[in-house]
């Protein structure tokens, strides 16, 4: 778990709030040692923000020290007229017609409020807070809003905790402890939980790649193991520090919230699955096929097709035959992937395709029953599982208007898959790293083809744990714990 400290210019700062043993002068900071490899978070309220004042060296000594500060020097250096100036004109259209709509009743032609770690008291508000929070990450950001024809933002400056109302003071304190939920919590030597684990979820997803369930049983195998376990979302992303390691479980993508959470927590030390890395390189069809290539892994045979070439249909057809299937880089759950039957098809679906990558694959077709699933952790396979086709359809997800269908599941001991269905799962996973995947594999005899390894793979209860039940978020919690003593 991260150390947090406090920095204040006078300690008669602090006073309005709960006593903490890490609160601290900048030179009593400068003194002070951290245990080795201890991460450390640093929230930094000193008085003086202006260039070179004690807040400004404070960020820039923390950084110095290794350490995770907030505000950082970056956050700092923004403060100038040049960026204030233009924060109007980067507010999103729609933030300003919300900020418009809340203010509706305002008499006033001007307007002051303040921001606390992202969070304001007005809830009309609370969006615009959330991306001028964003933009200049800094405890207290106090705003002014001015209105002519219409309300905008007016200034941005670094807010002051000694200056605090004992209204704000009550507010800044509640979202502190929010915040930083851990800083009321002095840590005993004998403390239940040696670990902290985020797990990034979104509550609204459709098909996430676990069941309630499922994480409740990984939750008890983490609290096993010592590793208390907090589920986060997207607006967490500046609690990530407090941590020591990040299990995403919310479909990824590189365009996302999601790879960028991944590269904050491994900025910040954390152990990552998924990490980065391995977003962005299963993330794409296009860059699987030439990793594949390059590493003789067996696959479909396939072409990439390029927007500005004029000889794609002939050169598919001739070197694939018909029918075909046609596949969008970055396309999830069976989406962005289209079997074509004919040269009409062919032509209409990859125009269609084309406005929305600029380059397309195209691999031969290959029908069976059913795909193997392979989960691989750190190159071992963990569990294994038989996806069938959904019922009249040749992929397993069947996207209707109104529903989306999957065929059924049959899942089986690793021991019992065969050794060349294994030996081509792993053999995918070795070139992008050695996080959690899911390995696709189709079986036709003696001969397999990999059709993608994902990055994010699906563990529910009932499916992927059938055969190995608890056991298989043991392994999970156990890799975790190897990973997170790799990092101190």
């Amino acid at each position: 778990m991260a150390k947090l400290i406090i920095i204040v210019d006078k300690a008669q700062d602090w006073a309005p709030f709960h006593q903490y043993d890490g609160v601290m002068s900048l030179p009593a900071y400068l003194k002070w040692s951290a245990k080795q490899k201890q991460r450390v978070r640093v929230i930094n309220l000193c008085r003086q923000s202006h260039y070179l004042g004690s807040g400004y060296y404070c960020s820039l000594l923390a950084e110095a020290r290794g350490h995770n500060v907030m505000p950082s020097v970056r956050a700092f250096n923004k403060f100038n007229r040049h960026e204030i100036a233009d924060i109007a004109d980067e507010v999103p259209l729609a933030l300003l017609q919300q900020l418009n709509k809340a203010l509706a009743d305002e008499t006033a032609s001007q307007l002051t409020f303040n921001i606390y770690f992202g969070e304001t008291e007005h809830k009309a508000l609370k969006k615009v807070a959330s991306f001028l929070f964003e933009a200049f990450p800094v405890p207290i950001l106090r705003v002014e809003l001015q209105k002519k024809t219409s309300w905008q933002v007016k200034t941005l400056k670094i807010g002051s905790v000694n200056r605090l109302t004992e209204t704000e003071q009550s507010l800044f304190g509640n979202i502190l402890e929010k915040y930083s939920h851990k800083i009321w919590r002095l840590e005993p030597a004998n403390r239940k939980f040696k670990y902290d684990l985020a797990v990034l979820v979104d509550p609204k997803e459709k098909f996430p790649p676990c069941t309630p369930k499922s994480l409740e049983l990984f939750v008890r195998a983490a609290k096993k193991a010592a590793m208390d376990v907090e589920q986060i979302t997207a607006k967490d992303i500046h609690r990530i520090a407090e941590f020591d390691g990040l299990f995403i479980r919310e479909t990824t993508a590189v365009n996302h919230h999601t790879f960028h959470m991944a590269q904050k927590a491994e900025r910040e030390g954390l152990a990552v699955v998924d990490d980065p890395s391995s977003i962005l390189r299963c993330g794409n069809k296009v860059y699987l096929h030439t990793l594949f290539e390059q590493h003789k892994v067996p696959m479909p045979d396939g072409l990439m097709l390029f927007k500005q070439d004029e000889d794609n249909l002939e050169r598919a057809a001739d070197n694939l035959g018909l029918p075909l299937v046609l596949k969008i880089p970055d396309g999830s759950f069976s989406r962005g992937v289209i079997k074509v039957k004919t040269l009409t098809e062919f032509r209409s679906t990859l125009a269609t395709l084309f406005e929305q990558s600029a380059i397309i694959l195209a691999q031969r077709y290959t029908f069976t029953e059913y795909d193997w699933r392979i989960g691989v952790l750190n190159g071992q396979a963990i569990f294994a599982c038989k996806y069938f086709m959904a019922r009249n359809h040749w992929q397993i997800y069947k996207h209707g208007k109104a529903k989306t269908e999957s065929g059924g599941f049959s899942t089986c001991a690793v021991n019992e898959v065969p050794a060349h269905v294994l030996d081509a799962a792993i053999r995918a996973c070795a070139p992008i790293g050695d996080s959690l995947y899911g390995v696709d594999v189709k079986q036709d005899g003696d001969k397999v083809y990999v059709i993608e390894v994902n990055d994010n793979p699906n563990i529910d209860d009932g499916v992927e744990d059938l055969h190995l039940g608890n056991k298989l978020y043991d392994i999970l919690v156990e890799d975790f714990i190897r990973r997170i003593e790799l990092k101190r």
